[in-house]
């Protein structure tokens, strides 16, 4: 044979390769779209999937108390980065025009927190500060909550930090406050851009982090500030699960050697933000401040935080799990039907390569799954979401980067599901052995750990070394390591992040295929 022959030669087998392949995956295509089950089947999926998500969004509805009244209950309070937020702190402040700073030494931070009643009717107040109680200086583009900010700040546990725009934290030196060991903070501002300073003697200064607000005006607002959040507390429910409960705090914090830089004129003023009103006009837990020979004492309740409490948008996708069992059993229908009438010859005889056979079964499969998959749960996610807001629920806004992450993660789960359940068919070739096995490992663990029937601990590890991880990637809200939540599965909060979760279910279904692979290799059709 020529040189130019043999040349051709291997270049004509690759693609021999490719094209034996592609027909396969034709043939596999073709296969289940003639087979009418198959087809209503995954469709009923799909349907189920919508229907059954629109019908649990329209009976929910969310009311709040506003006197003798229920209202709908208003939007979340949004940040500058469009995320739900808390804003709810006491101000000393006065306008900045222009570039400028503030140093102001803390000298003490101290605090209150409501425990559970001991005596019924006696409330139960003891001293302390809870671990994100705040106190610090800050630059804010102006008093209405939810506007650009930088803070520099003691809080009860985690040392001093510098936060901007409520979600980005950067921690400083550790430890705590006193008379004895005070912290000096300062913040400056040059045009833009805020950087933040902390001292142990006002001479030595460290930076700490900055800050770029972007599209902030001439005139801010520099000040003082104190808050503090709720006391979280979470007990084990009788049958399982957990509750969580948050009660009354606050915070005080005492400056004194306080300097402005730049153009700061006026008055001091105070300023409750975000203060609560109750139904007969007065203020629910108000803060409070006040001066003596350049000392300022300020005390405040709430917190300057993201908010991680509320109706999610991914709540319509709990009718997935309906869906997802119809799909699981079409997929393994499609390989244990073969099986079972004596089909899986023929197959084997188109395609004597019965990993590549298997291969492609799987491929077509995952993609039927997720073509049918990707509409139902854009539709239910985006009209369910709908549903949830028209209905008074207060649902916490989304990016669109996430709310597309969360459509494609779930279809993505459905396909990576009905391919694992196809390996399943193939290893164990029993369509209810199969069924029962896959719904026992993707399905299972996910209602267990969701549901008031395992301690959190156990939930959390459900869903870390079961298939049913994969289910993270509905996750809307992340978890704030500066915001102290109930981060449960049982609250909506997974263990591991989206796409951490749906690497765990890729990881099961590519074992599972290349053990059926390594099996239908050796034994018999």
């Amino acid at each position: 044979m020529s040189a130019i022959s043999q040349r051709s030669a291997h270049r004509s087998e690759p693609q021999a390769g490719r094209e034996g392949f592609g027909r396969l995956l034709r043939a596999e295509w073709i296969k289940f779209r003639t087979v009418r089950g198959w087809v209503v089947a995954m469709t009923a999926a799909a349907l189920v999937t919508v229907l059954l998500g629109l019908m649990s969004a329209s009976s929910n509805h969310g009311s709040c108390s506003s006197g003798p009244v229920e209202v709908a209950c208003p939007p979340p309070l949004v940040g500058p980065g469009g995320e739900a937020v808390d804003d709810k702190f006491y101000f000393v402040h006065r306008p900045l025009a222009g570039d400028g700073s503030i140093t102001a030494r803390l000298t003490s931070m101290t605090g209150q927190i409501r425990k559970p009643d001991v005596t019924p009717g006696q409330r139960n107040v003891v001293p302390g500060v809870v671990p994100w109680a705040k106190a610090g200086v800050m630059i804010k583009e102006s008093t209405k909550q939810g506007s650009a900010y930088a803070a520099m700040m003691m809080t009860g546990e985690h040392g001093v930090r510098m936060q901007h725009n409520f979600t980005h934290d950067v921690a400083g030196r550790p430890g705590g406050v006193s008379r004895q060991s005070p912290r000096w903070l300062r913040l400056t501002r040059a045009g833009d851009t805020l950087t933040g300073y902390e001292s142990a003697d006002g001479t030595n200064w460290t930076q700490i982090g900055t800050a770029t607000l972007a599209g902030l005006p001439q005139t801010v607002q520099i000040g003082m500030f104190a808050t503090s959040p709720g006391d979280l507390t979470v007990t084990q429910g009788d049958l399982g699960g957990s509750i969580a409960a948050s009660r009354f705090t606050e915070a005080t914090g005492e400056f004194d050697q306080v300097t402005l830089q730049g153009n700061a004129s006026g008055a001091w003023r105070d300023d409750d933000i975000g203060v609560s009103i109750a139904p007969d006009g007065s203020e629910h837990h108000p803060g409070r401040a006040s001066q003596s020979d350049g000392a300022f004492s300020v005390t405040g309740v709430g917190d300057i935080a993201p908010t991680i409490e509320g109706p999610t948008a991914e709540r319509p996708l709990s009718s997935a799990l309906t869906g997802l069992i119809l799909v699981i059993v079409v997929a393994v229908m499609f390989i244990t039907t073969e099986y079972r009438h004596g089909l899986i010859r023929l197959t084997l005889l188109a395609g004597p390569r019965r990993g590549r056979m298997l291969t492609a079964k799987a491929l077509a499969l995952g993609l039927v799954t997720f073509a049918a998959a990707l509409p139902a749960t854009a539709i239910t996610f985006t009209i369910g979401g709908r549903i949830l807001r028209d209905n008074g629920n207060a649902v916490l806004p989304v990016s669109l980067l996430t709310q597309v992450r969360i459509v494609v993660g779930m279809a993505a789960l459905f396909a990576l599901a009905a391919v694992l359940a196809l390996a399943l068919g193939t290893l164990l070739r029993r369509s209810v052995a199969a069924v029962i096995t896959a719904i026992a490992v993707i399905v299972v663990p996910h209602v267990l750990a969701t549901t008031s029937v395992l301690p959190d601990s156990a939930a959390r590890w459900l869903l870390r070394v079961t298939p049913a991880a994969g289910f993270a990637t509905q996750q809307s809200i992340p978890e704030y390591a500066h915001v102290l939540g109930h981060y449960a599965p049982i609250a909506g909060f997974y263990p591991l992040p989206p796409l951490a979760g749906l690497a765990v279910l890729a990881g099961y279904t590519a074992l599972a295929l290349g053990l059926a692979v390594f099996q239908l290799r050796r034994r018999d059709a």
